[in-house]
């Protein structure tokens, strides 16, 4: 292609500098478009006239600073929100490090939610032709899934005939090949029968509440904790009683009496991000045993863990006393509605006789989808896909905020969570609120700790999501948001 560069060896910036610079006009501007191929160093260093290792040196500084990246064995190319159509990204984010991209349908997401209401409310969204970085939580790479094994699951699933019979527990099969996958990716043993396919978390959550709970039942939630599971056993009339949590997760040692159950998050807290530590998990474990309450393990993003080794699920521990949720949510799109829960098989066919009574299970052609997924090891290596893309957005994330303690050497803040998963919290002495308004007024889209407690907020930060945008995306946007942090 024909670049717009030239190189002044007379001009008082180094030839690496002007090719920086101009580079960075082009995809700012629109002339150099997200996913465009670039020229090789040799051949552009030709065009150009000028040795190769000074297009080497620029190439290696934009590829650091999140403009280009290199796809193995097929060249450079422009990076997701490196460039918009027309400038107007760069206008009202350029001071912070560049634009970024809008959703897939062209239109900005809703402000970031807060504790009750919206803490952007009054700022409006961003302006028309103003780009969205997404870095708000539980949004996983969809963009990532490979498409010829997509489509494959899909002719699978479409080449058995329409099932007469509903199968309330799930198709037999899925079952079979989840307990092998269970078994291969989480140390998980389960027999079929153990196994329950649903519409999901919320839709496991909301047939456990149904067939167990009566009203005024006391339910221990994590504070802060996921809304949704919270408006689940609110809805079937559970008394919700906060259970604290730290940095290591639930804290076991702090467990209120007379509960029913708990619901918990114990391989990546969320939103706080802790790993249970084993002695908790055994803590837990005892203490369901003593009381009588039941433990439901929510492993949500177990799959994802960087620089440290995997911890026992609750279920392995003691399959009497814990209900194991799964779900594709998270590892290959919220759309699908496929997840599975793991109890003994008492529980179990009491929970399918309630999923028969309310009509509610997951849909015939998504298991059978989701069985191809994992018959062919497609699922396995998707999965393996995400979590090396996830190590590399989460180390831009983590260079980008530093990630020393408030107040003491980290300028942005303190980060929690950056271990495992697809979010981190940045803890920060600044009011969370204002800089998630300043935030989505300048392209960026974040969430707050807020909304996450039921009472009191007793944490400041954000909650930073990396499965939505690009390790250029990423960059920038930490970028601004260490600017906002730091600001007087």
């Amino acid at each position: 292609m024909d670049l717009p560069l030239a190189a002044n060896r007379a001009g008082h910036a180094p030839l690496t500098a002007q090719i920086v610079g101009q580079l960075r006009a082009a995809m700012t501007d629109g002339q150099l478009a997200a996913g465009e191929r670039l020229p090789s160093t040799r051949a552009l260093a030709a065009t150009l006239g000028i040795s190769r290792t000074v297009v080497t040196g620029a190439y290696a500084q934009l590829f650091a600073e999140g403009w280009i990246e290199g796809r193995h064995g097929s060249g450079t190319y422009v990076a997701d929100g490196a460039s918009t159509s027309d400038g107007a990204g760069a206008s009202q984010t350029g001071a912070s490090g560049g634009a970024s991209r809008a959703g897939a349908d062209g239109r900005a997401a809703p402000p970031p939610a807060g504790h009750g209401r919206r803490p952007a409310e009054g700022a409006g969204p961003p302006g028309p032709g103003r780009p969205v970085i997404e870095l708000r939580p539980g949004i996983p790479w969809t963009a990532g899934i490979d498409r010829a094994a997509w489509r494959r699951a899909w002719r699978s699933a479409g080449a058995e005939a329409p099932a007469a019979a509903t199968e309330p527990q799930g198709s037999s099969a899925l079952r079979v090949a989840l307990g092998g996958y269970l078994r291969r990716s989480r140390a998980v043993r389960c027999a079929p029968g153990q196994i329950m396919v649903t519409r999901g978390v919320a839709g496991s959550l909301g047939l456990i509440a149904a067939a167990l709970l009566r009203p005024g039942d006391r339910v221990g939630v994590e504070e802060p904790g996921y809304p949704a599971a919270r408006a689940v056993f609110a809805a079937h009339g559970a008394q919700l009683v906060p259970c604290p949590v730290d940095a290591d997760g639930l804290v076991t040692g702090a467990l209120p009496a007379g509960l029913r159950l708990i619901y918990t998050t114990p391989a990546h807290q969320y939103p706080l991000g802790g790993r249970l530590p084993v002695p908790r998990r055994q803590a837990l474990i005892a203490w369901a045993r003593s009381t009588g309450a039941l433990i439901v393990e929510d492993d949500y993003d177990g799959e994802f863990r960087y620089d440290v080794g995997p911890l026992p699920a609750l279920f392995g521990l003691d399959p009497g006393v814990v209900v194991y949720l799964g779900t594709t949510t998270k590892i290959l799109t919220p759309a699908l509605r496929v997840g599975w829960l793991v109890a003994g098989p008492e529980l179990v066919a009491r929970l399918v006789d309630v999923a028969a009574g309310l009509g509610e299970w997951a849909g015939g052609p998504a298991q059978r989808a989701v069985l191809s997924l994992i018959g062919t090891g497609d699922l396995e290596r998707h999965i393996r896909r995400m979590r090396h893309e996830y190590a590399r957005r989460r180390e831009a994330m983590t260079a980008a905020l530093g990630g020393g303690d408030v107040g003491s050497g980290g300028p942005a803040g303190r980060l929690l969570g950056e271990e495992a998963g697809m979010h981190m919290v940045l803890r920060t002495s600044r009011d969370a609120e204002e800089i998630a308004r300043a935030a989505w007024e300048r392209g960026v889209a974040v969430a707050t700790l807020a909304r996450y407690f039921a009472g009191p907020v007793t944490v400041n930060g954000l909650v930073l999501g990396y499965g939505a945008a690009s390790r250029g995306e990423i960059t920038r946007a930490c970028r601004l948001l260490a600017g906002l942090a730091t600001a007087s």
